[in-house]
């Protein structure tokens, strides 16, 4: 009977420091989630306010092409925002909303995601409450199609449930640093729901906020962090444990016209070593546009060096 109590009194303390966690990181992030709606467009959807000068980070669906939002706080506050930019093959958008914010949501570092992590998901659907979900970290690393049929890269997947007018919300760590942009659910799937990395929103906020619009480079290929073997590591001459593989090579683009293929693993560009899916997209900027690339490629046979050239992506 001892035994008994004392698993049910050990089952209680960490249900209840679960609870504290998924709290704690809610009343943190909470207050910096609104809803966004198109003015006179229609469609809605959720973002969160990531500087107290009003930047706030949404979904390029959410927005489409409406110049002017409405963004409306938990607490009923609603101001008027223009969209600064939007990224459609990221599905992220930028928008400036109008006066300033005591409230914020930081922007975390995916690259230190774990599966099995806690991920929480903060909406704001009606704009004077939040719809708070929580699950786990189920994947990360997953590809998933864009608006424009583009590949999304670096996508977080969880079992956090989403629902209409959750896109553009946070998704949230136990720490209250935001992790991820909620972006889709798979219609027809269980709870099965996607974000955008954060390190991949930080980089189109960035580009954003500089050109106002994202300038990339083209190499033609979808990819997904891999482990990156010892000895690969060794013969490669980087020193990180992950690298990426390449999932899909497109026919007659830049990186298929240098050889890679699909299966390749990519461990460094230009002798900087390539940790994961994030620094592929980071490192594809505009500056490589027509550059010659050394791509330090791993295979079954060995190790080799491959130059790529990449060309500029068409809006």
């Amino acid at each position: 009977m001892a035994l008994a109590a004392e698993k049910i009194l050990s089952d209680d303390t960490l249900l209840d420091a679960y609870s504290s966690s998924v709290a704690d990181a809610v009343d943190r992030i909470g207050p910096a989630v609104c809803r966004i709606e198109r003015i006179g467009a229609g469609g809605h959807g959720s973002g969160f306010v990531i500087a107290q000068d009003g930047l706030v980070v949404t979904n390029f669906h959410v927005v489409g092409d409406a110049r002017a939002v409405r963004v409306t706080m938990p607490d009923g506050a609603a101001r008027e925002g223009h969209v600064l930019g939007r990224d459609p093959d990221t599905d992220i958008a930028l928008v400036r909303a109008d006066g300033s914010f005591a409230d914020v949501a930081p922007l975390g570092d995916s690259k230190r995601l774990r599966r099995g992590q806690i991920a929480i998901a903060i909406v704001n659907p009606l704009g004077f409450e939040w719809t708070v979900t929580a699950g786990v970290v189920s994947a990360l690393g997953r590809s998933m199609r864009a608006s424009t049929g583009r590949l999304i890269d670096d996508v977080i997947q969880t079992d956090a449930a989403l629902n209409p007018g959750n896109s553009g919300g946070p998704l949230v760590s136990s720490a209250g640093e935001v992790i991820g942009v909620n972006t889709a659910m798979i219609h027809g799937a269980q709870g099965i729901a996607f974000a955008v990395a954060s390190n991949t929103a930080n980089f189109v906020i960035s580009e954003i906020i500089r050109f106002g619009r994202v300038r990339r480079a083209f190499i033609g290929v979808s990819a997904d962090t891999t482990n990156l073997p010892r000895r690969a590591a060794l013969l490669s001459q980087v020193t990180t444990n992950t690298a990426v593989r390449l999932r899909s090579v497109e026919r007659n683009g830049p990186a298929a016209k240098a050889g890679l293929k699909e299966g390749d693993i990519i461990a460094a560009i230009d002798g900087r070593p390539v940790t994961g899916v994030d620094d592929l997209v980071r490192m594809l900027d505009a500056e490589r546009i027509g550059r010659d690339t050394l791509c330090t490629v791993v295979r079954r046979s060995g190790v080799s060096q491959v130059v790529v050239t990449p060309v500029a992506r068409n809006s």
